[in-house]
């Protein structure tokens, strides 16, 4: 039985407040249908962990986290369907107990694996967590479910589609067996040389992220190493460079740590060379803590790899406006990918994502500073954090927006599923 609640919504941060009135809880497939046929507007509602409004709705907002939490492995597929209000947190525990694994994991275990993908979040390991996918279904405006996988020409425009197409109600990923990780942190890297020496750092590892705040040093070097390299898909070479980080300045850092200084090291995942399954070492928070810093604001942005260093150097430029309401920043690589709005679309990327204090107009001004200096590397905004980009800048960043407007259009041509952010980002 569907039930609703209202009263004002907020999202993860508390920095929006949701003008929907509404927020439906459907407990099943046919309630979701029966709500988005009846609905003039409706979006659906994940995990809250956006910074801007692109998870808002004029009319209401959905949540599917009281439908059944599907996870059904197809073991000759080697694949997994998992229902559309499912978080990794939960995902990742059944399929290891089944033996099987995932290639990457967000940063955070407690977000939705649905709403992470239709924004495009990358993640720690290769590749956005949207590559990982090769079905989606969906209840479209009309109340009637429609299913895509990679056999369907509109199948890349629908995987990071922005909540734009429908209410994404199942997904099919790609699975693996499951595999064990080490994580080693390193400390106090010359920035100038994170810069001169990017491309190797960040392939130093299977998934490597750089925490800094613009200051001198990289102050943590964060390298998650897999234990079985050589059973890696398309792996040449089968173990990634090693890295002097002795030459590099850098030292082994001697203790547990928290990405954002003063913070409590005992939130993360295991340090220090101690191997661990997967799903307890690709996230860099641990599933039974509060995520990451709790109160704070979020900016990423995504350029292409050959412009990596020069774009390290143009940030550290502006330290001064950006370093009074910053927590911490992190660096890392993304591969490219053919899906039409995923910022890492046909090239390989590094991604600079900013963890501000909670003060919106406090960081705005940073947030503006940092797209300035950025903006000769044709920077490409996380969808679902705080930036301050032109719509035009933004469409233009993608070749294949036209197909996607396109597609949009012809799945909801009266556009129920729009609100005022897609209005702005994507027509």
């Amino acid at each position: 039985m569907t039930r609703a609640t209202s009263g004002p919504t907020t999202n993860w941060a508390g920095n929006i407040t949701f003008r929907a009135a509404t927020v439906h809880h459907p407990g099943s497939v046919a309630e979701l249908q029966r709500l988005v046929a009846a609905a003039g507007h409706i979006r659906a509602l994940g995990s809250g962990h956006s910074f801007n409004t692109i998870a808002d709705s004029p009319g209401d907002l959905v949540s599917l986290a009281t439908m059944p939490s599907t996870v059904d492995i197809d073991t000759d597929r080697s694949t997994v369907t998992i229902g559309g209000g499912i978080r990794y947190g939960e995902l990742t525990g059944a399929l290891h107990a089944a033996g099987y694994a995932l290639h990457n994991l967000g940063s955070l275990p407690h977000i939705s694996v649905a709403g992470a993908c239709s924004t495009g979040t990358h993640g720690s390991g290769t590749g956005s967590l949207a590559t990982a996918v090769s079905a989606v279904e969906l209840v479209t405006a009309t109340g009637d479910l429609l299913r895509l996988d990679r056999t369907d020409e509109r199948f890349p425009g629908s995987v990071v589609a922005l909540g734009a197409l429908g209410i994404v109600t199942a997904l099919t990923l790609d699975i693996q067996p499951t595999y064990e990780l080490t994580q080693n942190l390193y400390v106090d890297l010359p920035l100038t040389v994170a810069a001169a020496r990017l491309a190797t750092i960040l392939a130093a590892g299977y998934s490597v992220s750089l925490f800094t705040d613009w200051g001198p040093v990289i102050g943590q070097a964060w390298v998650k190493q897999r234990l079985d390299p050589a059973a890696l898909p398309d792996a040449a070479p089968a173990a990634p460079p090693a890295v002097p980080w002795a030459e590099l300045g850098a030292t082994p850092a001697d203790r547990p740590l928290h990405p954002i200084p003063g913070m409590p090291p005992e939130h993360c995942t295991a340090q220090l060379g101690v191997p661990g399954p997967w799903h307890e070492r690709l996230p860099h928070f641990r599933h039974e803590f509060t995520p990451s810093h709790g109160a704070e604001l979020q900016s990423e942005y995504f350029v292409p790899a050959e412009h990596g260093p020069a774009a390290i150097t143009a940030v550290a430029a502006v330290r001064d406006v950006v370093q009074p309401v910053l927590l911490t920043s992190e660096i890392r690589s993304v591969a490219a990918d053919q899906l039409w709005l995923s910022p890492a679309h046909g090239r390989d990327t590094v991604a600079l994502h900013f963890t501000w204090v909670d003060d919106t107009p406090a960081v705005l001004p940073a947030v503006a500073a940092v797209e300035e200096r950025l903006t000769p590397f044709a920077p490409r905004p996380h969808w679902g954090k705080v930036f301050v980009t032109d719509p035009d800048t933004v469409r233009a960043g993608y070749p294949q927006m036209p197909d996607f407007q396109r597609l949009a259009r012809e799945l909801d041509p009266a556009g129920k599923f729009r609100n005022e952010f897609l209005d702005r980002y994507l027509d």
